[in-house]
């Protein structure tokens, strides 16, 4: 049942998108982390590392429980309403209309040729900062953004919805919401949110890699270089990230796209490099960006094609 309803739910995030004109129930999650965190981000090191465990537990289990308590009325009330409730939140948790909308604010600046406004757009949707960047170095923050968020904003939750529903979506979207406000290795969140990062490590590890691997497989590769090369080099380069989840999707991106990601960015006026991944057969180029999206596509649909032959399966032996 869960892969019908995750199919309809897809859709309605590719076609429609999340509502316009009222607030996404992850600002609400956001406003739970922010309570915490200004009550209990305090103290020594150790105290604030306790009071990071307890703001996980108690966010997780809030955002969980709501929505738990939410698809069990409306079973109650009536199956139909309980499927729409499940289609309804399932779309929610997905972002593959507002990631697309998000890069393509980026693109449309660059066809119209204004830095300054692809630099602002770039801004709004990563860390480091835009004001400096030249054309490929925007198309590299738009690309590697949208690889990140292949996995976190749409696999994973996605993954989760086919296994566990709207529960299981909404779960995963707290411990993901706790990485991106806590999740940093700097001195203000490195004890808070060490619960936070480390529990999305576990929840995105499953999701980023196989995300990753659905990419190198299907998606069109842009050089002429095997396909045993361009594997290896994946597995290679996805370890270079900070991240122990992101790099399989930002290498697998650059392998695809015979690109190179990675490299210099400035955060609060300090500079840092990340190390290189993929080789860079083509300068990044904003077309680039499409590609980057069609990825995002490619890679949902590889993951509602393979639940529904394992629906199928369950079917058959059930």
């Amino acid at each position: 049942m869960y892969f019908i309803i995750c199919v309809i739910a897809v859709l309605i995030d590719c076609i429609v998108g999340d509502p316009k004109k009222w607030t996404h129930p992850v600002i609400y999650i956001g406003n739970v982390i922010s309570f915490f965190e200004r009550k209990w981000n305090s103290g020594s090191d150790n105290r604030r590392r306790i009071n990071g465990y307890l703001t996980v537990f108690l966010t997780v289990s809030i955002t969980t429980g709501s929505v738990f308590f939410i698809v069990i009325l409306a079973l109650k009330v009536h199956l139909l309403i309980w499927l729409v409730v499940e289609i309804f939140l399932i779309s929610l948790a997905l972002a593959q209309k507002s990631l697309k909308e998000a890069a393509m604010l980026v693109y449309d600046s660059l066809e119209a040729n204004d830095l300054s406004e692809a630099r602002k757009y770039l801004s709004w949707i990563v860390g480091r900062e835009t004001n400096q960047l030249d054309e490929p170095e925007i198309v590299r923050g738009v690309i590697e953004t949208v690889s990140e968020n292949t996995s976190d904003g749409v696999m994973a939750p996605l993954m989760y919805a086919l296994c566990f529903g709207a529960t299981g979506a909404w779960c995963y979207k707290a411990i993901n919401t706790l990485d991106s406000m806590i999740g940093y290795k700097n001195e203000r969140y490195a004890d808070f949110g060490f619960a936070a990062a480390k529990l999305d490590d576990v929840a995105n590890y499953l999701p980023s890699r196989i995300s990753g691997w659905f990419l190198i497989i299907f998606t069109k590769c842009e050089t002429a270089k095997p396909f045993k090369h361009r594997y290896k080099n994946w597995l290679k380069d996805a370890k270079k990230h900070p991240s122990p989840n992101s790099g399989y999707l930002e290498a697998a991106t650059a392998v695809q796209l015979g690109i190179r990601l990675g490299g210099f960015n400035r955060y609060g006026g300090v500079e840092s490099f990340r190390a290189y991944m993929g080789e860079p057969y083509e300068t990044m180029q904003r077309i680039h960006i499409k590609k980057a999206i069609r990825h995002m596509y490619v890679c949902t649909w590889c993951v509602v094609i393979t639940g529904g032959i394992l629906y199928a399966i369950a079917c058959t032996w059930g």
